[in-house]
């Protein structure tokens, strides 16, 4: 009776390792699969070093990336327009001031007034928000603020009341 039970429990046994052993033997079949029945320490040592050129790029990835993170910085990022009419003795809104700056408020303040004479052009550089070589008037200051609060958005048609 015990060599009975014993003998069962071994054939259970068995066919319970048979059974792990194909699944195994599937899986492994299945890594090998399209690799020229290559064996698996060359399959994994070609995945290794897949893994390590793949991680190689990344680092490379992320250096440029913060590279073009800080000169992204530097181009241009806010815009601001204003149409006004300077002189009340001419008609409509034909004069304008267009800041273009960078994240730092560093770029340009351009002034087109418009009289009956003619169209005058005025170009002011600016470095954080504040103009070089020449003051800048209060229009050019609030189109600064303007393109500031925008934060990359286009500003058009503003009213600007001069007193």
């Amino acid at each position: 009776m015990i060599f009975y039970i014993i003998s069962t429990i071994l054939i259970i046994w068995s066919a319970a390792l048979t059974y792990l052993f194909f699944k195994l033997k599937a899986h492994y079949n299945s890594i090998l699969n399209g690799s020229d029945q290559k064996s698996l320490q060359t399959t994994l040592d070609e995945l290794l070093q897949e893994v390590k050129n793949a991680k190689e790029k990344i680092v490379k990835l992320e250096k440029n990336d913060s590279i073009l993170e800080q000169k992204e910085k530097l181009h241009i990022q806010k815009i601001g327009l204003l149409r006004f009419n300077p002189f009340k003795d001419t008609g409509g809104d034909q004069s304008f001031i267009l800041a273009l700056l960078d994240k730092y408020d560093t770029g340009i303040v351009i002034s087109g007034l418009y009289a009956r004479s003619g169209m005058r052009w005025y170009a002011k550089r600016i470095i954080k928000g504040k103009g070089i070589e020449y003051d800048l008037s209060d229009e050019e200051k609030k189109v600064i603020a303007m393109a500031d609060t925008a934060n990359g958005q286009e500003v058009m048609n503003k009213e600007i009341v001069f007193s």
